[in-house]
């Protein structure tokens, strides 16, 4: 079995997040990268061919990737390919769907003549033994298995449903429907026969130039009458895919019990970790149940945060309920509360931000996505001295005094700006 790892997306409900970074390689439980966890769970199960299809800002996710040296992939026979859209003789396309990006990529399975392919998302927190779902597809002489998640009965017409026999056969589906029958979300984790998944591939891209797995290729298969199983599964998953899922996910991993334990000595989740510093904690520094990264120098308190490789908290600075990604900087005296910070970014002295200001009003600008409160500061801004942010705000770039009136960005308000190169922030 090998497997294709669709990592292509661009993740637009996560804001700034994933304004120059593909949604699979946003930071995530201070220093890992989303597509850690899938590419990690490949090599946990035994599988050693992965192929990871990108196309939405690759550079930073190609970057992380590399040889596959982290996760063992870095191998003459098999191992790790970037697969990204390309020249076909006189014609190319980008991916316009998920079993399209699969159809672009034939030749390269092909080449491994796989019995199995294994077809994951990119962009999804939780840890699994493929070989399990493998053994499960075999045991059922299967032609397609797709994982299965139990998902709370309000929250099931957000999802693509599967209505099953007793025997996990599947039946039915249903997209997102109004009153669904089912309460079994398909996870978007499936395992093909490679016979069965090339022939659909070829004959639904005459059909649908924007062939999609859910939409299209699996009801054609469940119309043709293969053997098709939900394989059922009931641990940790989550999909990142909103700011206030992300925030969510992250402050899973620093309750006293973790829902997500990153810390078992068994399917450990491999990184791209260069060698840091040590973390150093001043002596009137707290700390209470959160995760530090790497290189960071607390000298302020932290509480119920997530920090990831070389952030500096400053004397005074107080941070809680939030995640500092790397290089961030907070100034003396400051206060975040249910903050998102990305890479690189500089807090100044005595700032307030997400505390009270205004309630929680919905963004202006984009009231979608930054509507529970948490405030988000895209890469490289930088915030000054003594202002006020209040709650669902936006910053992204370089601001300036003179960007808030009376020293106060009111809830709901964004500032953005043209970015500079600020590497390593502007104070750290």
């Amino acid at each position: 079995m090998i497997a294709m790892l669709l990592a292509g997306g661009q993740g637009s409900r996560l804001g700034v997040l994933t304004a120059t970074e593909a949604k699979p390689g946003v930071l995530f439980g201070g220093k890992y990268r989303i597509i850690d966890f899938p590419m990690s769970n490949c090599i946990n199960s035994g599988v050693d061919t992965v192929g990871v299809l990108t196309q939405y800002q690759p550079l930073k996710l190609n970057q992380h990737i590399g040889i596959g040296i982290p996760w063992d992939l870095d191998r003459r026979s098999g191992g790790v390919t970037i697969l990204s859209p390309h020249m076909k003789s006189e014609h190319g396309a980008w991916y316009t769907g998920t079993a399209n990006a699969i159809y672009q990529n034939i030749e390269y399975i092909e080449q491994y003549n796989p019995d199995y392919v294994l077809v994951l998302g990119g962009d999804h927190i939780y840890k699994m033994d493929y070989s399990k779902m493998l053994d499960f597809h075999k045991r059922n002489k299967a032609d397609v298995t797709i994982a299965a998640l139990e998902v709370p009965w309000e929250e099931a017409s957000r999802f693509g449903l599967m209505n099953v026999h007793a025997d996990q056969r599947i039946h039915e589906f249903e997209e997102k429907p109004p009153n669904p029958k089912s309460n079994l979300a398909n996870m978007g984790i499936y395992i093909f026969n490679w016979d069965v998944l090339r022939d659909a591939l070829e004959r639904d891209n005459l059909v649908h130039p924007d062939s999609d797995f859910g939409m299209h290729v699996l009801p054609m298969l469940l119309a043709d009458g293969m053997r098709m199983f939900a394989y059922p599964f009931s641990d940790y998953w989550r999909d990142v895919g909103t700011i206030e899922s992300y925030w969510e996910a992250n402050m899973d991993l620093i309750r006293t019990v973790p829902e997500f334990n990153l810390y078992e000595e068994f399917n450990k989740i491999y990184t791209d970790a260069d060698y840091q510093p040590p973390i150093f904690t001043g002596p009137r520094a707290v700390i209470q149940g959160t995760i530090l990264s790497e290189g960071c120098e607390v000298l302020g308190q932290v509480t119920g945060s997530v920090l990831g490789p070389r952030v500096i908290v400053e004397e005074g600075a107080s941070v809680k309920d939030s995640i500092i990604l790397e290089n961030g900087y907070i100034g003396k005296n400051s206060v975040l509360e249910r903050c998102i910070v990305d890479i690189n970014c500089t807090v100044g002295d005595g700032v307030v931000i997400g505390c009270g200001g205004g309630g929680n009003i919905p963004n202006e600008l984009r009231p979608k996505i930054y509507n529970t409160g948490i405030t988000v500061l895209g890469e490289n801004s930088i915030v000054p001295d003594g202002v006020r942010i209040g709650q669902n705000c936006v910053i992204h770039g370089e601001t300036l005094p003179a960007d808030y009136p009376d020293k106060l960005l009111s809830s709901g308000k964004s500032i953005l700006r043209e970015q500079k190169n600020n590497e390593k922030g502007a104070k750290a």
